[in-house]
């Protein structure tokens, strides 16, 4: 019985200047197929079909690179039966033995090397023919031709291993390897919850697909269509499909870090994103969407039983707690989440308990940033993609009493925060009775879309001042210290107010200024680019960051914005400030000037280059997870911050990878952040919700007994979307998200909709 298999482009694996020499093989034993192979490396090498020599350095450098990151481990011997080929020890050397037998050496007369040339001239025309059969009797269960198929093309790899120096590029998208290789990550265990359309999906996708194993242990779906796509794209990295049966608790471990080292300069990747690649890297993505949903129903379900209504669940007791004054911030967070993953039971659940039982008039003091960002922002999303009343009802009522913050700000700049039960209104003790840059910056797109939909404009008209006060009150570099002074001041603004005063010298991305400066990008896009004052203001800011502050690491190069205080530069980098990369990419693209400008290229490159470090900050922690700071030192890139070993569910990173993808649409920030998903999965879990982590390094550790809302509200939305290549979600024409993650229509949008 002959069992049929195709070997193609072995040439590619040792150079890429000519694609399409192909081998292909009738065998009726595997020791056929690995001689045949072989011959025609011989040929690709030895007579130089393919130009080997003429790579690179850096591409021999980064093809060994691309191998030992994959954890690829191959064997000097092809069983007891694969061809040894002959060393080249002359310059008239002839070609390898077409014996079985280890070590027989073969000829080298003319006749020997014609004899040679015929058999690879009739194995190559019988490829044709096996090939035309192999596309038309593909099915979907493992036939004997797909068995041996799994065999051919673990050939390569153990041959690579035995005798050829040099190690390829890989050049194709799917890497397939023997049955018996152990499955190490990739998937998520508990899929029960995810909606028949989800399944749905996925069985459209098992049934066009030949099911391989790949090295990394994900379950690869992939039929003969989508290997050539992948093969004429050149990612260097395999896109596998995750297999239902995996439990990311038992068989993930992370991979480690210095991984995808070309990305760190922030340059255009090597390959071309190709429809053909798009369109793989959606499948993949499709295939991991449920994983991410069914995360987010597990917490909500954890907070549904044990405190609905509540401010918060507590992951490990499973009590609630109402430390934002009892406004079910949590459920109000979450709306929108539950909305994009069509989740609408639970979303319809908690619009019930928005309409009858939600009373901002009891609540006392609040923080007015995190009051407005969270619950405010989280009642506009929900009406914004619901349309139901109920919410921008409730959302004026709050804006409303929030607005008081301004009453008694002389300078025009609100106090921290606001009882909504009486409106006293007064700075935060703990930052010295200063305003906070990052806060009274923040609250612009929340408060200018509720005017926008109400009509009431005291909204904008306060909120937007504050940025007028800002562009005068300005220093040269555009950059501001994170502590104002609002209050009994001395100076005057040009229309006569009191004028408010920096109240330190620090300056950062990170903590306590970050949002604000995110706003004024934001602000614009929102307007619809008519309102040049915030572009301004973005792009003096983003230029001074470049020239001042941004800085890279030794031994590695990789890209941080550091901080300065009192003129000094403080070498570290807020998790926080990982929302960088998505913002200078999405100002890059919208940049007046254009995309191809200097400007604008500059910006995109220090975008991927800075999310390439957050990547980092995640793969080099035992856990596969970023400590809330990094500091970095020479010679050593990065060490985790002192005293901030923690991890508490933060965002930034996945939100950069998710506007990252999406502009460039680039599979390899999906690649990261699935693995930074998994690790989440693996270590953050409780039997209830989801925990902070208190040490990164420590893989044993154990979740604390704390959840934030912005779990819910973005990270796993961010992570959500960033699998998600249906989504209505348009970051460039449609919707401007606000620092939480709440996605709001830009104003033109909301016009061509009537205004509702």
């Amino acid at each position: 019985h002959i069992q049929v298999a195709c070997l193609a482009q072995p040439c590619q694996r040792y150079c890429h200047s000519n694609p399409a020499i192909t081998l292909c093989s009738a065998a009726a034993a595997e020791d056929e197929v690995a001689a045949a192979f072989d011959l025609a490396c011989w040929l690709a090498r030895e007579k130089r079909i393919c130009c080997r020599s003429k790579r690179s350095r850096r591409t021999r450098e980064r093809e060994r690179e691309d191998d030992d990151t994959r954890g690829r481990r191959h064997s000097t011997t092809l069983h007891n039966t694969t061809i040894t080929m002959l060393q080249k020890k002359s310059s008239n050397a002839g070609g390898p033995s077409l014996s079985r037998r280890r070590g027989t050496k073969g000829g080298r007369g003319s006749l020997r090397h014609v004899a040679l040339l015929l058999v690879c001239l009739i194995v190559t025309l019988l490829g044709v023919i096996v090939t035309l059969f192999v596309q038309m009797s593909a099915v979907e269960k493992q036939t004997p031709v797909d068995s041996l198929r799994h065999k051919v093309q673990a050939v390569p790899n153990l041959l690579r291993g035995r005798q050829f120096s040099s190690r390829p590029k890989a050049s194709t998208t799917l890497t397939t390897t023997t049955e018996e290789q152990v499955v190490h990550h990739n998937g998520v265990g508990g899929r029960a919850h995810s909606d028949q359309q989800e399944k749905s999906n996925q069985q459209t996708v098992k049934n066009s697909a030949v099911h391989h194993i790949d090295s990394h242990g994900s379950s690869s779906h992939s039929n003969n269509a989508n290997n050539n796509a992948a093969a004429s794209t050149s990612y260097p990295y395999p896109l596998n499909t995750v297999p239902d049966d995996y439990d990311i608790g038992s068989q993930f471990t992370p991979p480690g870090g210095n991984r995808f080292a070309e990305y760190k300069q922030g340059t255009a990747p090597s390959y071309e994103i190709t429809p053909e690649l798009r369109q793989l890297s959606d499948d993949v993505a499709r295939s991991r969407r449920p994983y991410v949903r069914a995360s987010m129903q597990f917490a909500w379900k954890g907070y549904e039983d044990h405190a609905f209504g509540q401010d918060e669940v507590l992951p490990q007791t499973g009590k609630g707690s109402d430390n934002w004054g009892g406004q079910g911030i949590t459920l109000v967070d979450s709306l929108d989440t539950l909305w994009l993953m069509n989740l609408k039971d639970e979303f319809w659940r908690g619009r019930d308990w928005v309409r009858d039982h939600l009373d901002h008039g009891r609540t006392g003091p609040v923080s007015v940033f995190e009051t407005t960002i969270r619950d405010l922002g989280g009642l506009l999303a929900a009406y914004d993609w619901s349309k139901d009343r109920v919410f921008l009802d409730k959302a004026l009522d709050l804006g409303t009493r929030l607005l008081k913050a301004f009453d008694g700000a002389d300078t025009g700049i609100p106090f921290g925060q606001v009882s909504l039960r009486d409106g006293h209104a007064s700075n935060i003790a703990w930052a010295g009775s200063n305003a906070i840059f990052a806060e009274f910056g923040t609250i612009q797109v929340e408060n200018r879309y509720l005017t926008k939909l109400t009509g009431q404009p005291q909204f904008a008209q306060k909120t937007n001042h504050v940025f007028d006060i800002l562009h005068e009150i300005a220093r040269p570099d555009g950059l501001y210290p994170y502590y104002f002074r609002n209050q009994r001041t001395k100076g005057k603004l040009q229309n006569g107010d009191p004028k408010p005063e920096f109240a330190n010298d620090k300056i950062t991305f990170g903590a306590m200024a970050d949002s604000t400066y995110e706003y004024m990008l934001k602000m614009w896009l929102q307007g619809g680019k008519t309102e040049s004052l915030y572009r301004d203001m973005w792009d003096k800011a983003i230029d001074s960051m470049h020239e001042k502050l941004l800085q890279y690491s030794t031994p590695s190069g990789l890209a941080y914005i550091a901080d300065r205080n009192n003129g000094r530069l403080d070498h570290k980098m807020d998790h926080l400030v990982c929302f960088m990369g998505g913002a200078l990419a999405l100002g890059a693209y919208t940049d007046p000037q254009g995309l191809d400008s200097t400007r604008a290229q500059r910006d995109l490159t220090t975008a991927r280059a800075l999310t390439y470090t957050c990547y980092q900050m995640y793969a080099r922690m035992a856990t596969g997870i970023s400590p809330e700071f990094v500091q970095f030192e020479a010679g050593r890139d990065f060490v985790v911050g002192r005293g901030a070993p923690h991890y508490l569910l933060r965002p930034e990173a996945f939100e950069s990878f998710f506007i990252l993808n999406q502009l460039t649409g680039d599979p390899v920030y999906r690649e990261w952040g699935w693995e930074c998903f998994q690790a989440i999965e693996k270590y953050c879990k409780t039997n209830i919700a989801y925990g902070s982590l208190p040490n990164v390094q420590d893989t044993n550790g154990k979740p604390r007994n704390k959840m934030e809302s912005f779990f819910l509200a973005e990270t796993l939305k961010y992570l959500y979307l960033l699998q998600d290549p249906d989504t209505e979600v348009d970051i460039l024409n449609k919707h401007v998200f606000n620092t939480e993650a709440h996605p709001l229509r830009m104003f033109p949008v909301i016009d061509q909709d009537g205004g509702k």
